[in-house]
């Protein structure tokens, strides 16, 4: 049995200020809070049917006390969906902390507001694809914990962890060897840039705007993903990538550089 108040409190985490205001987030669908359960992190309550729970018997004997059997209709009521998926679940923010010691170890990406959720899910979700564990967004950014964006990592948010920073001050305090690349419509091209192998940040702008012009200074090498369209088509084509199709290229271009011996690449 679910009560009307908890009703009520479950469907107001789906707008970002109670999110802040209670520090919980909501996560549906069988996969997702599998992947959950197997993340470090903290599960305040479980909305499940009868079903998902006899089926998940081997995952969830340690956290029976945070798991309420609901029907059909009452998972409908606190449901996202359109059609409810088995389960729901209630889970605490965690408090992020940069470790500048840890994070430069590999490549890091910082978003410059990036506003679509289904972007931002994307990119948590190749960030996760190709082993990258930390990620930069403006305080402007979509909210990680937003419904969408949790949705659309398909469970990648439990293993990419996500901090939302005053940009200008995070590149004002980077340690001195770390090199920042950004992702615009007239730098070097993809192929030719020298990445290093660690210490590299790159730069992903908002999706109509790019990059603000304030963050500018800060950027080092510029990156141009070329066209690649013949003489007869330069009047006919899009005028830029999607950030997340951008962010996905630019990564796959990084690892194949530096994994290739291990993964033939």
């Amino acid at each position: 049995m679910i009560t009307k108040n908890k009703i009520k409190y479950i469907n107001s985490l789906k707008l970002n200020k109670f999110r802040k205001k209670y520090v919980e987030f909501v996560v549906e669908g069988p996969k997702l809070v599998e992947e959950l359960i197997k993340s470090d992190f903290e599960i305040s309550q479980i909305f499940a049917t009868k079903v998902w729970i006899s089926e998940n018997e081997n995952i969830i004997n340690g956290i029976l006390d945070v798991i309420t059997e609901v029907n059909d209709i009452e998972l409908k009521k606190i449901s996202g969906f359109s059609t409810p998926n088995k389960v729901l679940a209630i889970a605490k923010i965690p408090k992020r902390k940069i470790d500048f010691s840890k994070i430069f170890s590999d490549l890091v990406f910082v978003l410059d507001d990036i506003q679509d959720p289904g972007n931002l899910g994307t990119i948590i979700r190749t960030c996760d694809w190709f082993g990258v564990r930390n990620l930069i967004c403006s305080k402007e950014c979509v909210d990680v914990y937003n419904p969408k964006v949790v949705q659309a990592t398909m469970g990648s948010f439990a293993r990419v962890n996500v901090f939302y920073v005053d940009i200008i001050n995070f590149l004002k305090n980077l340690p001195e060897n770390v090199s920042v690349y950004g992702a615009t419509l007239n730098g070097t091209e993809l192929n030719k840039i020298k990445f290093s192998s660690e210490n590299t940040v790159i730069i992903i702008g908002n999706e109509s705007k790019g990059i603000k012009k304030n963050i500018f200074p800060f950027i080092k090498y510029k990156i141009y993903i070329p066209h690649l369209y013949s003489s007869l088509d330069a009047d006919n084509q899009a005028e830029s990538l999607n950030a997340s199709v951008s962010l996905s290229i630019i990564l796959y271009d990084f690892k194949r550089r530096f994994v290739k011996n291990k993964f033939n690449f």
